[in-house]
């Protein structure tokens, strides 16, 4: 089915490199889309029409899945939602019909609903999984909004939302919370229950919301057996995210605040890079794998239009202002990024991860990314970034052994920017990142390769929300990474979330944790905290 012509060629004119004649041909075998632009259109809620089913009662709730909101600007933000009364159907389809239904929606001021300022219609079909993405706008600045749907004789819970400040005012702070990393079968999701009840203007997600590999451990048996398959086709990734977006605590985080969200890698497979899967799969099989997973993410999260996928091409990369204080900007090291250097394992000797010929980026959205580095008035510029773009040196002494998947494995792409930070004047670079299942709290060098180098920026990293499970305080690894990282100042390996706190002087950074997740009802507690001071860049720690 043909996608929209405008989005097909924004979606092209991002991509990293220029498209040989095969890799074109892979594409046009693949279609540009798996969802007409009609489907879109009405998903958003751009315009509607009665559907051929507006009613389908008696077949179980409609919102098991909650609801969730997302990239906010001053005046609006995206709605979500996704209907599903049998969530975990073999299908995919969630025991929804094969037909479109109406979904409305309305935004008000109180939680009765009786200040409505905003109501509208879309149209769940069956071509993006019976999700919806309405976009709101013309709402007034820097104010809490509560949302809910109507559909199938059924109400939706109710969710609470916020728009973003003026475009030009100096905000007096803003709060916000970064999460990774949520492997379902391998802990309880206690982190979203206490990150919920945080006063936040904003969530980011910086990846591995779901895994592709198979539900493994003591879980097994308590799940139906098509989820005891790798996730490669548009069914499973549709029944895994359904999965795990059946934890209440998770709904519960999504219908609090809004959200901006990035892939990392196991929404689609493990290190995966550009064309290339972790097993070397024919570029066509992995390249309609690759769109079929995008799908399932765009249907799943609070996303605009255009981050709708085009064939295996997603828009993921942008910017959102919170007025002059800070602006965020999320990166997509997947899409356009080289193979990894060196087989992609810890390597001690690697020098093609010099190469100034490989990218994590792709030339585009680096260029695009310096860009907004020169126009930028914002005090804080926040990179939300999928894997630690520090050195992560796994050796004391003599020598560097790291990983090819970071930053570490495009060392060049990673002087590039952050020279470029320093070039154009940026203020205030702070990188927060996911991935790596620990919490770190670093200076970004210029050129880890001089131990003179000064310290340009600052990074923050955050744990996992489950994955690998309960963890502990700090491993051998992590005093090895104090060890051999004199720009390291934090390391921690307990599960949970980040939060941050911006004003115009000051950055503040509490890593939030629970000592368990192997069993529900762990407490919250900050294990460090540490600050970053306008014009200052590395970090301070805080007694």
């Amino acid at each position: 089915m043909s996608a929209n012509p405008a989005d097909a060629l924004a979606a092209h004119s991002r991509r990293a490199r220029p498209l040989t004649a095969e890799r074109l041909a892979r594409r046009r075998f693949l279609g540009i889309g798996s969802a007409s632009a009609a489907a879109v259109a009405l998903g958003t809620g751009l315009f509607s029409t009665r559907p051929a089913v507006a009613d389908n009662r008696g077949n179980g709730f409609a919102f098991t899945l909650g609801v969730a909101s997302g990239e906010p600007t001053h005046d609006g933000f995206v709605l979500w939602t996704r209907l599903a009364p049998d969530p975990l159907a073999e299908d995919g389809m969630g025991g929804m019909p094969p037909e479109p239904v109406e979904v409305e929606y309305q935004v008000a001021l109180d939680p009765r609903f009786r200040r409505v300022v905003r109501r509208g219609s879309a149209v769940a079909s069956p071509e993006l999984g019976h999700s919806v993405h309405p976009e709101v706008s013309g709402l007034s600045p820097a104010r809490e909004y509560y949302y809910r749907f109507r559909a199938m004789g059924d109400i939706s819970p109710v969710g609470t939302t916020r728009t973003a400040p003026p475009p030009m005012s100096m905000t007096a702070s803003l709060a916000f919370a970064f999460v990774s990393c949520q492997k379902w079968d391998q802990g309880y999701y206690t982190a979203y229950e206490h990150l919920a009840e945080e006063d936040l203007d904003l969530v980011l997600h910086l990846g591995d919301y779901i895994y592709e590999y198979p539900i493994e451990g003591e879980l097994r048996g308590k799940v139906p057996d098509h989820l005891l398959v790798e996730t490669t086709r548009l069914e499973h990734y549709r029944v895994r995210y359904a999965l795990y977006k059946s934890d209440p605590h998770l709904q519960n985080a999504h219908g609090r605040f809004p959200w901006l969200v990035t892939p990392d890698d196991h929404e689609v497979d493990n290190n995966w890079a550009d064309e290339t899967s972790q097993d070397d799969d024919p570029p066509e099989e992995f390249l309609r794998r690759r769109a079929e997973a995008f799908q399932a993410y765009y249907e799943n999260m609070p996303l605009r239009r255009s981050s709708m996928p085009v064939g295996p091409d997603m828009g993921l990369h942008r910017r959102i202002g919170y007025g002059r204080l800070a602006d965020f900007t999320m990166l997509d090291t997947r899409q356009y990024r080289d193979d990894q250097a060196c087989s992609g394992r810890l390597e001690d000797d690697c020098d093609a991860r010099f190469d100034p010929g490989r990218s994590i980026l792709g030339e585009d959205q680096r260029e695009w990314l310096v860009d907004g580095f020169g126009r930028s008035q914002a005090r804080w510029q926040v990179l939300g970034n999928q894997s630690p773009m520090t050195r992560t040196d796994n050796e004391v002494g003599e020598g560097t052994s790291v990983w090819m998947d970071p930053w570490d494995g495009y060392a060049a792409d990673r002087e590039r920017v952050l020279d470029a930070a320093v070039q154009r004047g940026v203020r205030n670079l702070v990188v927060v990142t996911g991935d790596r299942h620990q919490n770190y709290a670093v200076d970004l060098k210029a050129d880890y390769r001089d131990e003179d180098a000064p310290t340009v920026a600052t990074e923050f990293v955050g744990t996992s929300v489950t994955s690998t499970g309960d963890g502990e305080d700090i491993s051998a690894e992590g005093r090895l990474f104090l060890d051999a990282n004199p720009h390291f100042k934090f390391v921690n390996e307990q599960r949970g979330y980040v939060r941050c706190t911006l004003t115009p002087g000051e950055w503040r950074t509490d890593f939030r944790v629970v000592p368990y997740v192997t069993r529900p009802g762990a407490p919250v507690s900050t294990r460090a905290s540490f600050t970053v001071q306008d014009g200052t860049p590395g970090v301070l720690p805080q007694p």
